[in-house]
């Protein structure tokens, strides 16, 4: 690979520098070189700079300047002077008039380089930089556009103009341009486009690189262009243009420098995000495709706007945070992969078993107010706060992870004191942190569990929709915000599972996943979806049974002796070979016969045509049904003898066809072989006439034995090509000796003369070379004169772009226009693609050609914007693509409303309810439209103006008696559903309905309420008309002033503020309609605290051991008493501590008394309610004797405990799962503690790190990690110590799931 050439040193021996103008003014910029004569060009933000009256640009030997007249805002930029190789920056710094004004905005394009006078044919936002070699140039100044087109030929390389460095500033476009001659070329030359030394640009082509190519037909060049497109500061480097043809190679290196974006060329956000908004209030479908203009490059059309109207509507309260330890503890065991998967849950097992060991409620606590909650939740990153209310404030608190002790580090924990909250605050909470948290006060605990959830994983790049031929590998393709990330793959809304890894196969590459079919089948056909717990991306994949389709077919040849013959044909699929055949047998590549493969086009070239190849040639292509067939005939040329003085004769032979048309397929060559005889030889003249300005048109005049001279008419005078006779005078007329010779007749269109014939040839056929050609043989014996019609045919042009209408749910109708030039063929078809908006991949959806000028397009998904493209083919091939359609968006209209019925049916109104539609779809759902008509009618009326959103409705002002169908649909922006209508006609008149009261359960047995409690009680009832209600308190009127009662026509309802105990009674409530009524009661009961014990006294005191008591208290607080609470207190500190609680019996027995205190003691009595507020205390007190006798301990036999090992508990039998952990468990005892041994199948397992063994008071545990069925048989546990041994045996049957 060639390397970039030095610069030599700098060509400036004065260089131009930074100047500041006052704006308004005049800017003088002088550069002088070290040798005279040298081309200077000036740029101006990398594009050349062209004289005109705003640039006045001069060169006076070695000295040369720029001026820039009238100088403004906009000039403020960076310029560049330029000889040979050496360039220099400058820049020009424009400052405001001593009276400032405002200063006009910059202008739209100003963070895109610009020249202000560009040459008419430059675009501003995206500057062509082009550099034409300037060897052998006479003059100093830039030639226009025109003139650097017609640059000589490079006569080492391939290149006509090399691309230069160029420079461009940040959001900026810049073009680079590479020509190559094309006039000596048989075919289009290969160029590729680097970055560096290996990055091939051409697979980064997208969004911000564009190559394009083309033909300039008028000075035969083929033209080369690389644009890049908003430009970023990573762009910049150097770069390299390969060229290659045949016999040549060439490449050129060229480097780009991306500058800043200047401050004042900063683009206002806020305007551009106004002009989404300006629409504003309208409709949904209106506010979205205000701002769709197809031509504007600058934004990108935002049709979410369609999808999101409704999404937000519905999201404007805020929604409550998942509790993720509430949604395991209520779900089934099958859904906890699912909520794994959802939540992004990465240990499930640990969190499970950690959910089981979780308290369900805790015992009262003395130490704390308010204990932890049983669990937190948080997401990675964010901090938590954990906090407990103290019943001491001055209690010492300790916090534990893990059952270890949390010290101060940093700013990770922070601990908090107010009042008697307790608050630790964890911050940036990361997956280490979800743990067991504990707050320890003494021996008093509270725990917790801290559930640390993953951020959403999210889809950055998104599927792509493909089209393959059966059998070929498909390999689809997302990106995901993070590594490892769980990605599930769905096809037609099916998970693809592990188990079909022989059908599919998945990949993961850091954050990019894939999912792999080796081999696509017909059955591959459908949607595959891949989800993230954050997203989800869908794409189509299409199979296709291979077909293939021939563009140019071979055609029959005649050719002389000594010529070459060509056939050649064009398919569809450029990786299909095929094979050669000549009268049935297979061609072998030889130095007369040569086979060629390029893109889509064979070729079998025969040099040196004998008679001998004159067969039937045949092109099969490999693996498909088709046959290509042609005939070489050659043309024997037969010596005769001619008398003298014969008349001249044309003897034509059209390659098979009819003698007086010839089609050619433009860009091929065409070659007419026009034997000829005479004698003496006749003078050919060669004229394209036309019919109609025939004589502006020239002719070619050629004179035998190589004395030939191409001439052309032109008004009845003979001008001069090519003077290889100093004969033609006498022949060809009077000459003009004032015409040019040019150059000799090699063209493009030549005729070449031999003895016995001449031969016309027109390389590379144009639409301008479509004519009729006479040729005129003329000698003294007579004349002769042939016309040959020459049809050129070329591919169709492009056909408008598509447009597209009934747009449904997955389908549209896509219509196109034919093409205005048809290339000279009949179209014989269209092929149609389309995309997402977002993609760069155009998928075919046709491979059979559509006849028609419409199509129905078929499964696309709902909600994706797509875009359309149309191609037309002729026999010729295919023409280039049509402008895209304008984008679209599937969406259906919803499925009707369901469970639509009649909920109530007065004489004026009838209310009526439903369910939403069970598919709503993309576009969302604007709301519902209720419509009626009377029986025997087919007038539907509106029942309400406009749509509503709600789902039950009451229709007003009806007639009563009128029998009525109702009918509602549901609507969105594809329209109206189906409507959902009444089974029947509706009377519209009230229905009497006996009287029924429905008790609530808890009503069904006494109400019981304290003192103080609010009571509202609520009576469902139904009844037509509306039913009269009574309440009764024991029989008699309810007092209003002391109880509420509020009615309506389904329920009562009565309220009591605040409860007493004289509002205990039997309610009853009576519902009537007329003679009917309907009866209920309601016992309420409300409870007060009871009244103390009566006669409280001490009956015996003995020992440590005192005796007492007591009477039930004499108001039980309308309760029954459940229990008392004794406490006793010694006299010297009246502390009281309690004896007994809840106890039922009416007298008791306090013990464990200490000697010598004297001691009081007091009972409380206990109902429902609680405690009594006082108590009843002993009289007397009860004093506690000291004995006088020594305390003389007994003498005790010391026991002896050993024991000999026993199973206290059995092992049983056991069948597991394969591939999930199972545990063994027995107990033993034993003295002194008994060493444990396990087996399987009387093998000792103490070695074996598959199995781990535990021993806790006694119970013995054997875990067995993951078993298999190998793992299954026959395991024993033996004790043994000193006293003895046991042993006891299990069978473990292992299971491989279904």
């Amino acid at each position: 690979m060639p390397e970039p050439v030095k610069k030599p040193a700098s060509a400036f021996i004065k260089k131009p520098k930074t100047t500041d103008v006052i704006a308004g003014g005049v800017a003088v910029f002088e550069a002088e070189t070290e040798k005279t004569g040298i081309k200077v060009k000036w740029q101006r933000n990398g594009i050349e700079i062209a004289a005109s009256d705003k640039y006045v640009i001069k060169s006076e030997g070695n000295k040369h300047s720029l001026t820039i007249n009238s100088v403004g805002k906009e000039d403020d930029v960076t310029y560049a002077v330029i000889a040979g190789s050496s360039k220099v920056k400058f820049e020009l710094k424009v400052k405001e008039p001593e009276k400032v004004e405002e200063a006009p905005p910059p202008p739209e394009s100003a963070a895109q380089p610009a020249v202000s006078d560009a040459p008419k044919g430059a675009d501003a936002p995206q500057p062509t930089i082009s550099n034409e070699p300037t060897d052998g140039s006479k003059s100093s100044e830039v030639l226009p556009t025109e003139a650097q087109q017609e640059a000589p030929v490079d006569p080492i390389g391939v290149f006509v103009t090399r691309p230069q460095d160029g420079e461009v500033t940040v959001g900026g476009n810049i073009t680079f341009t590479a020509k190559v001659a094309g006039e000596s070329l048989l075919k289009k030359p290969s160029v590729k486009w680097f970055k560096g030394k290996w990055m091939d640009l051409a697979s980064k082509v997208g969004k911000h690189l564009q190559l394009h190519e083309n033909y300039d037909r008028n000075n035969k060049v083929y033209v080369f262009e690389m644009q890049i497109i908003d430009a970023k500061m990573a762009y910049a480097g150097a770069y390299r243009c390969e060229a290659a043809t045949k016999d040549k190679f060439d490449s050129c290196n060229f480097s780009l420098v991306v500058n800043e974006a200047p401050a004042a060329a900063e683009m206002d956000f806020r305007s551009a995000l106004r002009r989404g908004s300006m629409v504003g209030g309208g409709r949904r479908m209106t506010g979205a495709f205000a701002s769709a203009d197809g031509h504007e490059e600058g934004r990108e059309l935002d049709f979410s706007a369609l999808l999101r109207k409704r999404e937000t509507e519905a999201k404007t309260e805020a929604q409550p945070d998942v509790d993720v330890w509430e949604i395991l503890r209520k779900a089934p065991a099958s859904e906890y992969e699912k909520i794994a998967f959802q939540y992004g849950i990465t240990d499930l097992r640990g969190m499970l078993k950690r959910l089981k060991r979780m308290k369900k409620e805790e015992k009262k606590s003395t130490a704390f107010a308010k204990r932890l909650d049983p669990a937190y939740q948080t997401d990675k990153g964010q901090k938590i706060k954990l906090m407990v209310e103290l019943a001491n404030p001055d209690a010492e608190v300790k916090w534990l992870k893990n059952g270890q002790e949390i010290q101060v580090s940093g700013s990770k924990y922070i601990f908090e004191a107010l009042g008697n909250k307790r608050i630790l605050t964890i911050n940036h909470c990361s997956l280490a942190d979800d743990a067991a948290y504990q707050c320890v006060i003494g021996e008093e605990k509270t725990f917790t569990e801290l559930f640390v959830r993953e951020p959403p994983v999210l889809i950055t790049h998104s599927l792509e929709d493909q089209v393959v031929m059966v059998g070929e590998r498909v390999e689809f393709e997302i990106e995901v915000s993070e590594e490892g990330a769980a990605v599930k793959w769905e096809k037609d809304g099916v998970e693809l599972t592990r188990e079909e890894a022989f059908k599919y196969r998945f990949k993961k590459d850091g954050k990019k996943h894939y999912l792999i079919i080796n081999e696509s089948t017909k059955e591959d056909n459908g949607h595959y979806k891949a989800k993230t717990n954050g997203g989800e991306s869908v794409a189509e994949l299409i199979v296709q049974e291979k077909k293939l389709e021939v563009y140019q077919s071979i055609a029959d040849l005649t050719v002389k002796a000594r010529d070459q013959a060509v056939f050649k044909c064009e398919v569809s699929d450029e990786n299909v070979k095929g094979i050669w055949l000549k009268n049935g047998k297979e061609v072998i590549p030889n130095e007369r016969t040569k086979i060629s493969h390029i893109g889509r086009i064979h070729k079998l070239t025969i040099d040196d045509v004998t008679p001998e190849d004159e067969a039937d040639y045949s092109f099969v292509p490999e693996g498909f049904a088709y046959n290509l067939s042609a005939h070489l005939r050659f043309l024997e040329v037969k010596i005769d003898f001619v008398p003298r003085n014969e008349p001249p004769k044309i003897r034509l032979d059209c390659m098979g066809q009819s003698p007086d048309t010839i089609i050619v397929v433009a860009g091929n060559k065409l070659r007419l072989d026009v034997p000829i005889s005479g004698d003496p030889v006749p003078t050919v003249i060669w004229q394209k006439v036309n019919k109609f300005r025939a004589r502006q048109h020239g002719a070619f005049q050629m004179f035998p034995h190589s004395s030939c001279v191409l001439c052309l008419f032109q008004n009845n005078e003979l001008v001069l090509l090519s003077d290889q006779s100093k004969d033609i005078t006498g022949t060809g007329g009077d000459l003009n000796n004032d015409n040019k010779v040019l150059s000799d007749s090699e063209g493009r269109v030549r005729v070449e003369m031999y003895e016995d014939h001449c031969v016309f040839t027109i390389e590379g056929a144009e639409k301008e070379d479509e004519g009729v050609y006479r040729v005129t043989l003329k000698n003294p014996a007579g004349e002769d004169t042939a016309d040959i019609t020459v049809k050129v045919i070329d591919v169709p042009d492009p056909p408008e772009a598509p447009e597209i209408t009934n747009v449904g749910e997955d389908n549209c109708i896509v219509q196109w226009q034919p093409p205005k030039y048809d290339g000279g063929q009949p179209v014989l078809g269209y092929i149609l693609e389309r995309k997402k908006k977002k993609s760069y991949r155009w998928m075919r959806l046709n491979f059979d050609l559509l006849k028609d000028l419409s199509y129905e397009a078929k499964r696309m998904i709902e909600g994706v914007v797509y875009e359309m493209r149309i191609y037309a083919v002729n026999s010729v091939g295919m023409s280039r693509p049509s402008a895209a359609s304008q984008p679209f968006i599937p969406i259906a209209p919803p499925s009707e409303p369901t469970h639509f019925t009649v909920e109530d049916i007065c004489d004026t109104s009838v209310t009526l309810k439903w369910r939403p539609p069970e598919r709503i779809g993309a576009g969302g759902l604007d709301g519902y439209n209720i419509e009626y008509c009377k029986e025997g009618s087919t007038e539907w009326i509106p029942a309400l103006h406009g749509l509503i959103e709600r789902t039950s409705v009451l229709v007003k002002d009806l007639v009563t008696g009128d029998k009525l169908n109702f009918r509602i649909t549901a609507v969105n922006l594809a329209g109206a559903s189906q409507p959902a209508v009444t089974k029947e006609p509706i009377t519209v008149r009230e229905i009497l309905q006996r009287p029924k009261i429905w008790l609530p359960r808890n009503l069904r047995q006494t109400l019981m309420k304290k003192v103080g409690d609010t009571i509202n009680i609520v009576v469902p009832f139904q009844g037509k008309p509306r039913p009269k209600v009574i309440w009764t308190k024991d029989g008699q009127p309810i007092d209003s002033k002391e109880v509420g009662i509020r009615n309506s026509n389904t329920d009562t309802i009565l309220f009591i503020r605040k409860a007493e105990r004289h509002h205990s009674g039997i309610y009853e409530v009576e519902v009537q309609i007329e003679s009917m009524i309907d009866k209920a009661t309601i016992a309420i009961q409300i409870m007060d605290k009871p009244g103390p014990p009566q006669n409280v006294k001490i009956v015996d005191v003995w020992g440590f051991n005192v005796a007492l008591e007591w009477k039930p208290p004499q108001d039980d607080g309308n309760a029954p008493i459940t229990g008392y609470t004794v406490q006793k207190a010694d006299k010297k500190t009246m502390e009281w501590y309690t004896v007994f609680e809840h106890y039922r019996r009416t007298n008791c027995v306090a013990s464990d008394l200490i000697m010598g205190n004297e001691y009081y003691f007091r009972v409380f009595s206990e109902n429902l309610y609680g405690l009594s507020e006082n108590a009843a205390i002993t009289k007397n007190s009860a004093y506690i004797k000291k004995t006088g006798t020594d305390y003389k301990p007994p003498n005790y036999k010391e026991h002896d405990f050993s024991e000999a090992p026993k199973f206290t508990h059995p092992l049983p039998d056991r069948s597991v799962i394969s591939g999930y952990n199972a545990t063994l468990s027995c107990a033993v005892r034993g003295s002194p503690k008994p060493k444990i041994f396990w087996f399987k199948n009387k093998v000792d397992l103490s070695g074996d790190a598959k199995y781990r063994m535990f021993s806790k008071h006694g119970v013995l545990t054997l875990e067995i990690r993951k078993p298999s069925p190998f793992d299954g048989g026959l395991y024993t546990c033996k004790a043994v110590n000193e006293c003895g041994e046991a042993e006891i045996e299990c069978r473990l049957d292992v299971r491989v799931p279904q």
